[in-house]
């Protein structure tokens, strides 16, 4: 189900339309849907996924939902951490390549302004010489936990836009620790019609019935980008 930004029509044209179905959901009618599963949208790591998420409708009120449960969290540290458990919470498929780098960017943005304005700060660039104007290991982490979760591709062949196989991450924070560990399992296995099971238990937990495509070491969370490919 595409989404769009809000503020915006529900078509951006009629040959969009015709030649791949997209017509957008209004943010209204994302919010009643999201009602009906209320305590979930608002459980920091209750996994979703959004099998046509156009430009993240969806996704950005479930990460909005996730987000407002740190509101009284003071340590930029801690927020950070617990931001990536949101975000790591939330995936997507979409056919169209500019669909889905836009609903990166707005999820982006959305920790972003959210940071902002939960810790009382212009910007989450703590740890970055400011007269450099670079990135925080945190925003590239950020960035790269959207790049894999936010997939250009098509949910119905379960493959992405150049005919690999969808594979997602598994994010799952260690208590304690600061870290993340990461497992990446083939989205195909999630939806095969000879198992009627979720990859995922009702905690959020891996199913222990299959093996993933690939494990990695523990990482910090600021260092996730170094994972790399």
């Amino acid at each position: 189900m595409p989404a769009t930004n809000e503020n915006t029509k529900q078509i951006k044209s009629r040959q969009r339309v015709a030649q791949h179905g997209e017509v957008f959901t209004n943010p209204r009618e994302v919010n009643a849907m999201l009602d009906l599963v209320r305590d979930e949208s608002f459980r920091l790591d209750s996994r979703f996924l959004e099998p046509a998420c156009g430009d993240g409708n969806f996704l950005i009120e479930i990460l909005r939902r996730k987000l407002s449960l740190l509101s009284s969290v003071k340590s930029s540290t801690e927020w950070e951490f617990n931001s990536l458990i949101a975000v790591g919470a939330c995936y997507g498929i979409e056919l169209l390549e500019d669909n889905a780098a836009a609903c990166r960017e707005r999820l982006y943005c959305e920790v972003i302004d959210t940071y902002s304005r939960s810790l009382h700060t212009p910007s989450p660039l703590r740890g970055t010489p400011p007269n450099l104007g670079g990135e925080s290991s945190y925003l590239k982490s950020l960035k790269y936990m959207l790049q894999k979760n936010i997939v250009c591709g098509d949910a119905l062949t379960y493959r992405t836009a150049d005919g690999k196989p969808i594979t997602f991450c598994e994010w799952t924070p260690i208590a304690g620790s600061m870290q993340f560990s990461r497992r990446d399992f083939q989205f195909d296995f999630l939806v095969n019609q000879t198992h009627q099971y979720s990859l995922f238990d009702e905690q959020g937990e891996a199913q222990n019935f299959d093996e993933p495509v690939r494990s990695y070491p523990p990482m910090h969370y600021t260092q996730l980008f170094r994972y790399g490919d």
